[in-house]
């Protein structure tokens, strides 16, 4: 079913519900993570390995309750800052946390989506996490007696993810670096895939990744949806606005003073302009 971003984000993402939005340093759902700002949603338990300035934004946004991740930071530059404030400072609310390593982050997500109720790996020896973390419970092989690791299935409730195109029926294609897109769709209860474009037809692209209409709930064209990170083929990263927003996020009243502008104002919208460390506009360029 082929929708218009805000109307898909109204029917499918609710406040409560735990909510994974992937990418690996593209392909990242940047303006569907806006829409749900815009909307006003609350509670949410938001779920991605590498959480990076879209979730610091919803999260300065008070829209997060829990933090389920295995990294956060914005790449290549420093830490998020509304991240920070909202585990530090509990503002502008408390964010509880449960963190895991990459590799039981892609193995939960591997789980959910092929229906089993936990995952088991190696991931975790010799790190503390174990005893930090609820989710993690050692298990013995019942066959070699080896002592590793379980980690339940992760099955969100929504998944929210950005590809290059899809065709007219709902089926979407992605190529390009890809992290865990494809399984957290599948171990998701609705999926939502912004997309670059809609065509009539799908042309094969060496390394794709087709998810089938079938376990796609709804599919909003959003040209420019990933920026600043990039989109294979479309356009590329825009290092700049990853700078930019260390210095907005700083500062809550420079970063409200941002989302007032830039997500809710007239210049909200894949691409607008992000304010610069000095206080000058850059553009996002592709």
């Amino acid at each position: 079913m082929i929708l218009p971003l805000d109307r898909a984000v109204a029917e499918l993402v609710r406040d409560g519900d735990t909510v994974a939005m992937e990418g690996f340093t593209h392909l990242i759902p940047v303006e569907a993570g806006h829409e749900v700002i815009r909307q006003g949603r609350r509670d949410l338990t938001l779920v991605r390995m590498t959480p990076d300035i879209v979730y610091d934004r919803m999260i300065g946004a008070g829209c997060a309750r829990k933090l389920v991740f295995s990294w956060g930071g914005n790449p290549g530059v420093g830490s998020l800052h509304r991240f920070r404030d909202a585990v530090g400072n509990g503002w502008p609310r408390p964010l509880e946390l449960e963190e895991h390593s990459h590799a039981g982050m892609a193995n939960r997500y591997a789980a959910g989506a092929a229906g089993l109720p936990f995952a088991v790996l190696r991931g975790y020896a010799g790190t503390d996490l174990v005893g930090r973390t609820p989710t993690i419970k050692p298990i013995t092989c019942p066959f070699t007696g080896e002592e590793l690791a379980a980690v339940p299935a992760l099955n969100p409730d929504v998944a929210i993810v950005h590809a290059q195109r899809a065709d007219r029926a709902g089926n979407v294609q992605m190529w390009g670096i890809t992290g865990v897109q494809k399984e957290a769709v599948l171990a998701a209860d609705r999926a939502l895939v912004t997309v670059e474009e809609v065509v009539d037809e799908l042309e094969p692209v060496p390394g794709q990744v087709v998810l089938p209409s079938r376990v796609v709930t709804a599919v909003s064209p959003v040209p420019g949806g990933a920026r600043p990170s990039y989109a294979h083929g479309y356009y590329v990263r825009d290092n700049d606005a990853y700078r930019a927003w260390d210095a907005v996020s700083r500062d809550r009243d420079r970063f409200t003073a941002w989302l007032d502008a830039e997500v809710f104002g007239a210049g909200g919208g894949p691409g607008t302009p992000v304010a610069a460390p000095g206080g000058e506009r850059e553009e996002q360029t592709a």
